[in-house]
Order: structure tokens, then C-alpha cells, then sequence
């Protein structure tokens, strides 16, 4: 199951054309949902307009390019919000996922994850978030915590992000 939320990042040229994205260019990043999984596609709004409308995908919105900034240098640090909710990411869902949505939430009020879409299936909700820096895509179920449940799970959270 944990496949099925691996996304890759956005792509720096249309998938359809494979011309390069121009700074400051806007594109549509669509997501379908297959067999296998979630399929990214980001399109220069050309392909969008070209694009068979027969095919509906699961979410799709525009966005702005921005090159990817230059990776910073490793220096030793302590686990952030973000990198507790990408190794959060690779557990079955279950595992974990009240923590994820609220590290979900963080992060979007630290403006490092923006939300796209909210999507409503047979299983729940689920929050699209895109990474406001690399355009990686994070599906997250909204587990409908109560509100007795979240300081336990804020306790755990300020936990791990204290170790």
C-alpha cells in the first residue's frame, strides 16, 4: 500500500512536449490514479489546452515554475517536521497517520507545503499537499482525529521532534 502514495516530484519539462519549463512558466501537474499507484504528470498549458479531456484525472491544479534551488550542504541536525513526515510516509497508513496529518498541517503553516486538493473517495478524505521548493506531491488521509485525540498526538509529535 505504501506504493500506491509514492508520487514522484514535479518534473522540470511538460511531460507531453518534453520542452524544459521557463522560469516563472505556469504548468498543470495532473494525478491519476491507476493500478499501481498515482501517476504524475505536469503539462506547459499548450499540452493542457491540447490535452483529450476524456480522461479525467484524480486531481490536477496550476502552479508557477521555479527552478530548484542548489542543495544546501548536510550539516548535522536533528529530525525536522518534514523529515519525520517523509520516513511517516513510508509506513502503512494506519501506522502513524494522525501524526503525518498534523506534521501535514505544520508544514503547511510554515508555508513549506501548500494544499492543492481535497479529494473524498469511498475511504476517507484525502489532503493533496505540493512542496512549495521541489513540487513533491504528499497524499495524506485525513484521519477525522477528535478533539481529545489531538494532545496525545501533539505530545508524541513534540516528542520526536525534541530527541
Amino acid at each position: 500500500m505504501s506504493n500506491e502514495w509514492e508520487i514522484k516530484s514535479r518534473s522540470e519539462k511538460c511531460s507531453a512536449s518534453g520542452r524544459e519549463f521557463r522560469d516563472g512558466e505556469f504548468f498543470y501537474t495532473l494525478l491519476f490514479h491507476e493500478k499501481d499507484g498515482f501517476r504524475r504528470a505536469d503539462l506547459c498549458e499548450e499540452a493542457w489546452r491540447e490535452r483529450n479531456d476524456n480522461i479525467q484525472p484524480f486531481s490536477f491544479w496550476r502552479s508557477k515554475f521555479e527552478p530548484p534551488p542548489p542543495p544546501e550542504p548536510e550539516a548535522l541536525k536533528k529530525e525536522t517536521a518534514e523529515d519525520l513526515l517523509r520516513s511517516y510516509m513510508q509506513e502503512p497508513d494506519a501506522q502513524h497517520g494522525s501524526a503525518r496529518f498534523l506534521l501535514a498541517v505544520m508544514l503547511e503553516r510554515k508555508r513549506l507545503l501548500k494544499q492543492v486538493d481535497v479529494q473524498t473517495t469511498d475511504s476517507g478524505r484525502t489532503l493533496i499537499y505540493e512542496h512549495a521548493k521541489t513540487g513533491e506531491v504528499f497524499l495524506i488521509p485525513d484521519p477525522a482525529l477528535r478533539l481529545e485525540q489531538l494532545a496525545a498526538v501533539q505530545s508524541e509529535l513534540a516528542a520526536l521532534l525534541k530527541a
